[in-house]
């Protein structure tokens, strides 16, 4: 079986949006759940979140970044074209409920992460306050669709090119100084995710982050994904996405995450040596 890509649009100059045929997937996924993608029969499997679903139209939606060999791949493909394998929904969905007072802190494509964890705690009869940010204003997505999501949304950018100048973890400070919140949710680059849960375990504010951790069978078999959490082994793919912050060991996890640079930098040249017409990428 094979999965038809139905549209497919750029975001920006690293990031595309693209539907894709998976009527199972989408009448059954959930906010913080996840697809395994397999571009060929001799392709690598990657975890991508599922920003949305149209269970009328049968499709579903992922935004990923061109970052790795297969993501760069992903990108040469075009509407019409299809993918060998899409495996899903995988991971427990987000169920925090009702709680009150929630902020969400997301960077970089976590900004795509974040837009169904919005819809989620909106619909769930929650204050939002959105916090997203980008190392320049062409990295700053999905700005109006949180918005409709959001009570409250604030924009960072490293560079100062639009929104707030800096990192996210400034005005994530001033909202807690300003008001008191039930609940932090964060997704995107790791090193961001546990600066966010040290910001926020001072002042005890729960915390959610949604870990995107290397994975193999994503079925808790091999192993790949184990994270510890409060002192216990975890899989990232059957126990998460989502774990309480302030108890992930994060050292061990981004020490694991490195594990595979070197391999990532020989497959990226792999690519762009033998894919230097790639011309989808226009």
């Amino acid at each position: 079986m094979s999965y038809k890509i139905i549209e497919k649009v750029r975001l920006n100059s690293v990031m595309w949006k693209m539907a894709v045929e998976a009527p199972l997937i989408a009448r059954s996924r959930r906010a913080g759940q996840f697809v395994i993608v397999k571009i060929d029969e001799k392709g690598e499997r990657i975890p991508l979140t599922i920003n949305d679903s149209d269970s009328g139209k049968g499709t579903i939606t992922i935004i990923f970044q061109e970052t790795g060999a297969t993501t760069k791949r992903l990108g040469c493909l075009k509407a019409g074209d299809s993918i060998s394998d899409v495996l899903g929904p995988l991971g427990k969905e987000t169920d925090f409920g009702k709680v009150g007072k929630v902020v969400l802190v997301a960077g970089g494509v976590g900004i795509a992460e974040i837009l169904p964890i919005a819809g989620y705690a909106k619909s769930a009869g929650n204050y939002v306050l959105t916090i997203i940010g980008g190392r320049t204003k062409e990295l700053v997505i999905l700005e109006e669709e949180l918005k409709s999501l959001s009570d409250k949304l604030i924009v960072t950018t490293d560079d100062g090119s639009y929104g707030i100048k800096g990192l996210v973890l400034h005005p994530l400070r001033d909202a807690m100084a300003a008001e008191r919140f039930d609940l932090c949710y964060s997704v995107g680059p790791d090193i961001m995710m546990k600066a966010v849960s040290e910001t926020t375990k001072p002042r005890a504010l729960k915390t959610l982050v949604s870990l995107d951790a290397n994975m193999v069978d994503a079925t808790g078999m091999c192993g790949t994904c184990r994270v510890t959490v409060g002192g216990r082994t975890q899989f990232v793919c059957v126990d998460g996405p989502e774990f309480d912050g302030h108890l992930v060991d994060w050292d061990g996890f981004l020490k694991r995450q490195k594990r595979f640079v070197e391999e990532e930098k020989q497959a990226i040249g792999y690519f762009e040596k033998h894919n230097k017409n790639c011309i989808y990428k226009q």
